[in-house]
């Protein structure tokens, strides 16, 4: 498959910013779809990335996008649902899990179907499952099952991809499903909500202490996506997406500490405790630091038991070899040095 046209689906958010330099960086001509062009100044500089702002929730607009295209990559996704304001715009609304998670994917597929467009990677998540009882991890299941139905019906034919696929009910998609566990860099949502937490509070009541994780970096999926869209081993493929090592919650919440220099006090909360905490930071205005919803989502361990990346051509990076260069960032010390390497000092 000789893939040259791509268009991505939440391209400016913190994992689509870093596929579409590795894309660009590839010489692939990129379309990235985004409510608002606003967000990704940071890509329209890049020679050949298109940022085009649309409402990817109109099936005619998706299919008006997909035109030309060779591969679509879907990246949309939330970890909390927002309630729209009395006045936004259907095209400004975050939306709910339903909306994003499962009618998404499968107005992307259909449009693909429309179009012709013969291949498909779809950012899922791990521990998605459609009868979890987390709705982000029902939502995530129910569109990952969405996405595999919609997989190439004649794969017997190996040259079926040349010829086109035949779409058949809005299957025949060469698609690609991953499922990386939490993932850190620069910017995430993940651990630097841990250092604002440990920077702003001597005391730290800690929910789902045990709760598992193997965060992947951010560098390493996008690298997973770019290595997968010509190669034909991954159609119709799943793959699971962790770094080197597992964690405890606690045992992260302890590093982002060391690696701040902070010494805080970790109170333990237990079953009860935890659910009750999920509770209230829910019913708080604001952005949402956690809900029952997470609660649930951290009764699933989130780890791999596979090598998917090494599978697909990507060294796992060591979560201390990477966290430590954007953490200090936010101390003072960290902003005093950012400010004289941007002054050249």
């Amino acid at each position: 498959m000789n893939i040259k046209n791509i268009c991505v689906l939440g391209g400016s958010g913190f994992v689509g910013s870093h596929v579409v330099h590795q894309l660009a960086e590839k010489g692939f001509n990129v379309r990235v779809l985004t409510r608002r062009r606003e967000r990704a100044k940071h890509l329209i500089v890049l020679p050949t990335v298109d940022v085009v702002e649309a409402n990817i929730f109109d099936p005619i607009e998706l299919s008006q996008y997909f035109e030309g295209m060779d591969a679509v990559i879907n990246l949309v996704g939330i970890l909390h649902e927002e309630t729209p304001g009395r006045n936004d715009k259907p095209s400004a609304r975050r939306g709910s899990f339903h909306e994003t998670h499962i009618e998404l994917p499968r107005k992307v597929v259909h449009a693909c179907a429309e179009k012709g467009v013969k291949r498909m990677l779809h950012m899922s998540a791990l521990g998605a499952d459609p009868v979890s009882r987390s709705a982000y991890q029902r939502s995530k299941g129910i569109g990952q099952v969405i996405v595999q139905e919609s997989s190439v019906v004649n794969q017997e034919n190996e040259n079926w991809y040349l010829n086109g696929p035949k779409f058949v009910h809005g299957a025949g998609l060469a698609t690609t499903i991953f499922r990386p566990s939490v993932i850190f860099g620069r910017g995430d949502s993940f651990l630097n909500l841990f250092a604002g937490l440990v920077k702003s509070f001597p005391v730290l009541p800690l929910a789902n202490p045990d709760a598992k994780f193997q965060p992947v970096f951010v560098e390493d999926v996008a690298q997973a996506f770019v290595n997968s869209l010509n190669n034909s081993a991954t159609f119709g493929q799943t793959y699971d997406l962790c770094g080197t090592k597992e964690y405890t919650l606690q045992q992260l919440v302890e590093f982002v500490a060391k690696t701040l220099g902070i010494q805080r006090k970790i109170i333990r909360l237990g079953e009860q405790f935890s659910y009750l905490q999920a509770w209230a930071l829910e019913l708080m205005p604001g952005k949402k630091l956690m809900t029952r919803d997470d609660y649930y989502a951290m009764q699933v361990e989130n780890v791999c038991k596979s090598e998917a990346l090494v599978s697909l051509g990507v060294k796992p990076t060591a979560l201390e070899a990477v966290v430590p260069g954007y953490l200090a960032d936010v101390t003072p010390r960290g902003r005093y040095m950012a400010f004289r390497n941007k002054a050249g000092r």
